[in-house]
């Protein structure tokens, strides 16, 4: 982690642990939004106004709060608008990296070899975790933000005519329906599989473990009789699911622990994403090759590096 500005360490997927030795992760830092009048957003400092061009997203393809971003940008015929660049896949003794892997980039605007860069780049004395998503400003040469809740929201609103409008992912009369269902869904299934993999003791891993099945188990008999987790409309409720769902099979159920049972094995979660991944835009942001790469390349969890063959995602077209 950065230190005053300084790599001190070597990357470790556990950043803090609670009382149970339970995994704590970090609150993003960077908390500023884009704004059609570059207006101050909910947090941070204003100025951030929508133009072309003049934001660019840093992402990892492993990383299901990065593709929470790229897919609200998608949705949001932000393409044009919004300029991206993809670190590798693997979590080095540096942390992300950028380079030639196939469906990575190097960092052409920036010219940064190691994502911890840009975090220096935008304060010099930064102590912390250098983590994607990032949300970059061309013009000042900062981070706007490094929080994937916001940014999907500042997609979602913050570009004004620049973005598409028929697609609202926070429509005002859902609002507390989503806020409910991201409050329960985030800290027992899309944080849950994360505490149960890196759980430092059993009682830890056992309660979120949990957690994990008790969540799924209820989505499976809410998504019995809706489309979507609100009912009729897709919302960024479904985007923050979708992206922890579409990991489980591949990455969760094995390397982190979590084995009761198979996405797969519950029918109305196995609709619900191939219902997704059928929506324009939305299968492109997943790269099952970076997935299985990136989490398997935790030495914590995998000190061997072996990425295992399987499973079979054919029947999701992946």
């Amino acid at each position: 982690m950065l230190i005053d500005g300084k790599w001190t360490a070597d990357w470790h997927p556990v950043q803090a642990t609670d009382e149970k030795g339970g995994f704590v992760r970090q609150t993003s830092s960077f908390r500023h939004w884009v704004t059609p009048d570059g207006a101050p957003g909910i947090t941070g400092d204003g100025g951030f106004i929508a133009e072309p061009d003049r934001y660019h997203l840093y992402v990892a393809l492993i990383c299901p709060w990065a593709s929470r971003t790229l897919i609200a940008r998608k949705l949001k015929g932000l393409e044009e608008v919004v300029s991206v660049s993809v670190v590798e896949p693997w979590l080095l003794d540096e942390g992300w990296h950028f380079g030639d892997y196939p469906g990575a980039d190097r960092d052409s605007l920036n010219n940064a070899q190691w994502l911890h860069q840009l975090y220096t780049r935008a304060d010099a004395t930064f102590t912390g975790r250098a983590t994607v998503p990032v949300l970059w400003d061309k013009k000042t040469g900062t981070i706007v933000n490094n929080e994937s809740a916001d940014i999907v929201r500042i997609f979602n609103s913050g570009f004004g005519h620049l973005a598409r409008h028929n697609v609202d992912l926070y429509p005002a009369l859902l609002r507390e329906e989503i806020d409910r269902l991201n409050s329960e869904i985030y800290p027992k299934l899309n944080n849950g599989v994360y505490r149960a993999g890196f759980a430092t003791t059993q009682v830890s891993y056992q309660e979120a473990v949990q957690d994990v099945f008790s969540m799924l188990d209820r989505l499976e008999q809410h998504l019995s009789t809706a489309q979507f987790l609100c009912g009729g409309q897709l919302t960024e409720a479904d985007i923050r699911l979708f992206v922890t769902l579409v990991r489980f099979d591949a990455a969760y159920h094995g390397l982190f622990k979590c084995n009761l049972r198979k996405l797969s094995e519950y029918p109305n979660l196995d609709r619900y994403l191939r219902e997704m991944l059928a929506i324009p835009g939305i299968r492109e942001t997943v790269n099952i090759d970076h997935i299985k790469q990136g989490y398997y390349s935790i030495k914590a969890l995998n000190p061997n590096g072996i990425v295992p063959q399987g499973p079979d995602l054919s029947a999701y077209g992946l």
